[in-house]
């Protein structure tokens, strides 16, 4: 998890697709969100440059659960990125940003 700096509205949760991620710019930095309204947090935030397949794809990825950990499938390459820590399961030296996300009534909040 990166350093509590700030706290950036980002977008709206009416923004968000159920079950699926979007992308996000801040500044120079692309964000991949993803909305999990079954889950607890039900939004989560990860970078969307994926390390191996060199692109910012990851928003695109397909999002499930591996022995008990909720990841999301890069498109590329298809290794699998944990929304919790950002590590990914296939290879233990990469992994992606990971971002303390939050709601606040209709506001998807991000600490950067």
């Amino acid at each position: 998890m990166t350093q509590d700096n700030k706290l950036v509205a980002l977008c709206k949760q009416s923004d968000l697709i159920p079950n699926s991620g979007i992308c996000a710019r801040v500044g120079d930095q692309q964000i991949a969100l993803f909305y999990l309204p079954k889950e607890t947090p039900q939004v989560y935030a990860i970078g969307d440059w994926d390390p191996i397949g060199k692109a910012n794809v990851l928003s695109r990825g397909i999002v499930g659960d591996i022995d008990g950990r909720i990841v999301v499938a890069s498109p590329l390459y298809k290794q699998h990125f944990d929304l919790h820590t950002g590590d990914c399961l296939e290879d233990a030296t990469a992994n992606v940003p990971c971002y303390r996300v939050s709601l606040d009534g209709d506001q998807v909040l991000i600490a950067l």
